[in-house]
């Protein structure tokens, strides 16, 4: 099953949807005007039924096979929301929308999968149910959470989940996938040290909280190079020093740091929050000041199952040729949410050499529509194949 004919045919329309989605960016839940054209498209594909509001402002769309004795069903999803940065492309369908930009390829997504909504509900060549799945709020908000404590999974018996991103640097519409872990937990620090603040010019009668932040900034290293194991997939990233004075001549009361850390694992996860405590709150309370050390386990490590992995790349391979190993990616992707409630895998698939995703000079490549249609419909038709 190379790309099919079907979507050559709706290229242009699949091109005219993305652009327009471009051109009008919404952020996290408050994907509105998105949402509400997917639904009206789904609708006019003749799907069998369509759901709005669902996680806040998601939209999901069954279709019917000519055949449903398999009692298989199948949810492919894409993400819908924008990025809050400018867009600087200079491009004719640039975004209209001041502080948004879809700079992560999701109107690519939902185009995408649109396009393989209408030629699914068309054809309707599978035995089983498809569960079209678009998804607000993937950009730090947890909408694939919010989806599944819903009631998405049980309310529409989805049995397995598969999902798609777009990777700049890969030749346009060729794929790539990994079993197990892939994209990496994304925690959140919040590290407040508290002194005793003073006159520049006299140290020995203040503690100091930028001396000793300055030392948990470097030590917070030592659970990469010390604690972890060597070949384990950990980041440690500080990403905010503020303190409460901005004079010249004032050691200020408190220091305020921010990070992220990354991780592949559950077991690195409660190592990096293990130590992250032990480091600040013990070399804070050696020099005479506190730490308060608020860990957030953001988005969970997405983790491909390992029969879904392969049955995806097998499609891949349909469409494309081939499909080649994917690389650990320390970045997150809240589709980790839906393959925890449902077996699953989730793939690239090639953006060509563009700008790559949250740059302000980022476009989705609209020659990878077909490719990435004909992988979504793929799922769908091998998985659930007829007789």
């Amino acid at each position: 099953m190379p790309v099919k004919n079907r979507f050559a045919e709706l290229h242009t329309d699949i091109t005219a949807w993305r652009r327009d989605l471009h051109e009008h960016p919404e952020i996290l839940f408050e994907v509105h005007r998105t949402a509400a054209t997917v639904a009206e498209k789904l609708r006019a594909f003749g799907c069998d039924e369509v759901v709005e509001g669902i996680g806040r402002t998601g939209v999901v769309g069954v279709i019917k096979g000519r055949e449903t004795g398999s009692g298989k069903v199948v949810g492919l999803r894409a993400d819908m929301d924008a990025l809050p940065m400018t867009e600087a492309t200079g491009l004719e369908y640039a975004s209209k929308t001041e502080g948004a930009m879809h700079a992560c390829g999701h109107d690519g997504h939902t185009a995408m999968l649109l396009g393989a909504a209408q030629y699914l509900a068309e054809t309707r060549n599978f035995d089983g149910t498809v569960v079209v799945i678009f998804q607000p709020a993937e950009e730090g908000g947890g909408g694939g959470k919010v989806m599944c404590d819903d009631g998405m999974m049980d309310r529409w018996g989805i049995q397995e989940v598969y999902g798609m991103h777009n990777w700049p640097g890969m030749p346009t519409g060729s794929f790539a996938i990994r079993p197990g872990p892939f994209f990496a937990a994304t925690d959140l620090l919040d590290i407040e040290i508290e002194g005793r603040g003073g006159h520049a010019a006299k140290p020995n009668e203040t503690i100091d909280p930028t001396v000793i932040a300055s030392q948990i900034v470097l030590a917070l290293q030592t659970i990469v190079s010390r604690n972890a194991d060597p070949i384990g997939d950990i980041v440690v990233s500080i990403t905010s020093f503020e303190t409460s004075s901005n004079a010249y001549n004032v050691i200020p009361q408190r220091v305020n740091l921010k990070g992220t850390v990354r991780t592949m694992t559950t077991e690195l996860r409660d190592l990096a929050d293990k130590r992250v405590n032990e480091i600040c709150t013990g070399i804070a309370s050696a020099m005479g000041a506190t730490a308060k050390v608020a860990y957030e386990r953001n988005y969970p490590p997405m983790v491909n199952h390992p029969e879904q992995t392969e049955f995806a790349a097998d499609v891949a391979r349909s469409v494309a040729g081939d499909c080649a190993e994917a690389p650990l990616v320390m970045g997150g992707e809240d589709f980790a949410f839906m393959l925890e409630a449902r077996p699953g895998a989730y793939i690239l698939v090639g953006n060509g050499d563009t700008a790559n995703v949250h740059h302000p000079l980022y476009n989705f490549n609209d020659e990878a529509i077909p490719a990435g249609c004909s992988w979504w419909a793929g799922i769908a038709e091998q998985r659930m194949p007829i007789g």
